[in-house]
């Protein structure tokens, strides 16, 4: 389906540029579904395609053959899945699994390397996400090293809610557990105590935040710090 000029732009990333270059790469954008489970691209995979999510959610997994997958940053309206393309790179650093259904804005490889070339404004934008997304991996690494379970868990929860726009998001202890890098003993232990807490309501496949207040308290730091990035970089 091809993307109205009147429809509301609900990408972050799109919204910083001048309304000119938006119409621009919007006229090239086609909207997809996103749907749960779907890997965008496999890791050391070339994409066909970059995407800007508006309101589904996208896990970038990093892969081994001797260990479980573990996710290194997600993204949301925020962000945009295929920026290390602007280094001239068309391989995957990471498998790119729809985490939350929802929409996306498609734009083809060819397209985007064509607007790169030609839309300065556009690069420095993308230059300044991707340092953002360094300095997350970066971040992320110091969280799973330092902080503990429930902690941790708290600020997934929040980021996925920030990013999901109210569209279910199915979790499972098994998926939790990948995510963090953790065992799957260990999140339902801390789910346990989130729950106890009335911070979330967790059912079969479901948890809901009861209290996002709460839950931001009880969360480590790195989730404002991770947000306080994305806010100065928008400002």
């Amino acid at each position: 389906m091809q993307l109205k000029e009147k429809q509301e732009i609900t990408n972050q990333l799109l919204d910083g540029l001048p309304k000119p270059l938006q119409k621009t790469i919007l006229a090239q954008c086609d909207i997809v579904n996103l749907t749960f489970g779907d890997i965008l691209v496999e890791q050391g995979k070339s994409s066909r395609y970059v995407f800007y999510p508006l309101t589904g959610v996208i896990s970038l997994v990093r892969s081994g053959t001797k260990h479980p997958p573990l996710e290194l940053y997600i993204i949301g309206n925020e962000g945009m899945l295929g920026v290390t393309n602007i280094l001239g790179v068309n391989s995957a650093p990471e498998r790119a699994v729809v985490q939350g259904s929802g929409t996306a804005l498609r734009l083809s490889i060819e397209q985007f390397q064509y607007q790169l070339k030609h839309y300065p404004r556009l690069l420095k934008k993308l230059n300044d996400y991707l340092y953002i997304l360094l300095v997350q991996c970066s971040k992320s690494l110091v969280c799973m090293r330092f902080h503990q379970i429930e902690p941790r868990l708290a600020r997934w929860l929040l980021m996925i809610d920030d990013r999901a726009h109210a569209n279910p998001v199915y979790l499972t202890h098994q998926l939790l557990a990948d995510m963090l890098g953790v065992r799957r003993s260990g999140i339902t232990v801390a789910a346990g105590a989130l729950q106890d807490k009335k911070l979330i309501s967790y059912t079969r496949g479901n948890i809901d935040i009861v209290d996002r207040k709460g839950l931001e308290l009880q969360a480590c730091e790195c989730y404002q710090l991770m947000k306080a990035d994305y806010v100065d970089m928008f400002n």
